[in-house]
């Protein structure tokens, strides 16, 4: 899952990366009689970071009348930088030439920007009509009818409605949504969440168990080692209505050792090397990837599985995700896993299938996989979609 911060409503900082605000940095802009200051962000590789109030000043139109239709227009970014030339290569060896250009593609052009409504606060119904009168392009989502997109030079203008900042929505890519789709949590059943921050999923799963006929009889859990990231998620799942969720500040590594066989679903979107959410507009997105850092990821990755394994009880069903394109952090995982328990692991078909999706490789590097892997599923990066590893287990 690429530990990046800039997913959920509760950010303090929303980057430009979409967008280049062209205004020197000790320019003053006037903006509905208030005064907006480029130089109170900081510089990023070209790019500015603002506050989030600051950046809807500067990006929205002079006169915003919440009841009127706009469309703010940001120029996009030309000042892209290459990817590191390791990674590139990598990625043409691990997708098929085609899957290759439309990958490479994807990491320089501007993605839509996706949401879902938080069911836990608010009506679909309502925020839909609220941010189409008030002159958002919504186009919803097929396979989840709470989620919606709207083109990226409307992000701006999406952050300044009052549904945002109410916490009725959640911004998040499309991609990530899919792993606690795949999941389907019942009522009446105990969820896990063992790398919850900041978390995303485990709101977007809290909703699904809160629809539920009977919310009470339904317990979701979610466990995150990180000091600051614990904090961050106990914070989201505050503001958006989700303060009934367990949270444990613990290494999910060590959760079997305490709830063996205990959990009816287990989602694990594993720490990992994040190379699905690199875009060239953002050098930081790969700041910190190497090859090196992608086996760092798996080591954690073995380990986090094995413990969602033995966690999740006879019959159980684990959902194991990540959003990198590594081999190493998605079928060899998987592969590993099917070793160490035998026939107590079994990959099943998502449930789920998207024109974004592909099988998974069935070797890498001289190493056949399992064929059982072929039912996990690769996300392919577009406009629309960040690239994605999914694969859905069940404990036998």
């Amino acid at each position: 899952m690429g530990r990046a911060p800039a997913e959920g409503a509760s950010d303090d900082f929303v980057a430009a990366s979409g967008v280049h605000l062209q205004c020197a940095e000790s320019r003053v802009q006037q903006v509905g009689g208030q005064h907006a200051a480029l130089k109170r962000g900081r510089a990023l590789h070209g790019r500015y970071i603002v506050p989030t109030c600051q950046l809807i000043k500067l990006l929205l139109p002079e006169k915003l009348n919440p009841n009127s239709s706009f469309v703010a227009k940001p120029t996009i970014v030309r000042n892209l930088t290459d990817l590191p030339a390791a990674f590139v290569e990598r990625l043409r060896q691990i997708l098929p030439a085609e899957a290759f250009a439309q990958a490479m593609a994807s990491f320089a052009e501007p993605r839509v920007c996706a949401f879902r409504v938080n069911t836990l606060l608010a009506d679909p119904v309502a925020v839909r009509a609220e941010l189409t009168a008030a002159g958002l392009t919504l186009t919803p989502v097929d396979w989840m009818p709470i989620a919606f997109t709207v083109p990226a030079e409307q992000r701006a203008a999406l952050l300044a409605m009052p549904a945002f900042a109410e916490q009725r929505i959640y911004v998040q890519n499309l991609s990530s949504m899919v792993p606690p789709v795949v999941l389907a949590p019942e009522a009446g059943e105990r969820v896990l969440d063992l790398a919850a921050a900041p978390g995303s999923k485990t709101l977007q799963l809290a909703a699904d168990l809160a629809a539920q006929a009977d919310p009470s009889a339904s317990t979701l859990a979610a466990v995150e080692v990180v000091r600051g990231r614990f904090f961050k998620l106990r914070a989201n799942l505050k503001a958006q209505g989700a303060e009934w969720v367990e949270t444990y500040h613990t290494n999910g590594e060590n959760v079997w050792r305490h709830r063996p066989n205990h959990f009816d679903r287990v989602l694990l979107d594993a720490p990992c090397s994040s190379e699905g959410r690199f875009h060239r507009s953002d050098p930081e997105s790969w700041a910190y990837w190497s090859p090196r850092k992608v086996k760092e990821m798996a080591r954690k990755q073995q380990r986090l599985l094995y413990s969602a394994g033995h966690a999740a009880r006879p019959g159980g069903y684990i959902v194991y995700a990540t959003c990198s394109f590594a081999p190493e952090e998605n079928e060899r995982i998987l592969a590993k896993a099917l070793k160490t328990f035998g026939d107590g692991l079994t990959l099943e078909p998502l449930g789920l299938d998207l024109p974004c999706m592909t099988p998974p490789l069935a070797a890498w590097r001289g190493k056949v996989f399992p064929e059982a892997i072929q039912h996990a599923r690769r996300i392919l990066p577009d406009a629309r979609h960040q690239g994605f590893f999914v694969a859905r287990l069940r404990k036998v």
